[in-house]
């Protein structure tokens, strides 16, 4: 799992050409639906750490965040060799984000 938000955001293209299970996160180190969302995300992500955890810091002229249609933070988009399979905006419990990877892994084997 991915700690920090990364500033430098991958092109569109990067994105959708990784294979396997991906989980792309939304936000921004200053807000607080973020930060409250962090121990969920820990802990759902503990029993999964094979899967890429690309934490993306998002905002105004952000292209990742537009072409993913991101509106509010923290959103999560479970990705499965570049294809979204499952979306969570503003998690609060590891539960709901265990059931989305479970769908992202699912059909990667």
């Amino acid at each position: 799992m991915q700690t920090s938000y990364l500033e430098q955001e991958p092109a569109r293209s990067e994105v959708d050409a990784l294979a396997g299970a991906t989980v792309v996160e939304f936000g921004a180190l200053w807000c607080g639906y973020c930060r409250g969302a962090q121990p969920a995300i820990a802990e759902a992500f503990a029993a999964h750490p094979g899967v890429r955890h690309l934490k993306i810091e998002d905002g105004p002229g952000r292209r990742l965040g537009r072409s993913f249609r991101v509106k509010l933070w923290p959103t999560l988009v479970f990705l499965r060799d570049g294809q979204e399979v499952a979306r969570l905006v503003r998690p609060t419990a590891a539960s709901e984000i265990r059931q989305a990877l479970a769908q992202v892994i699912g059909g990667s084997g």
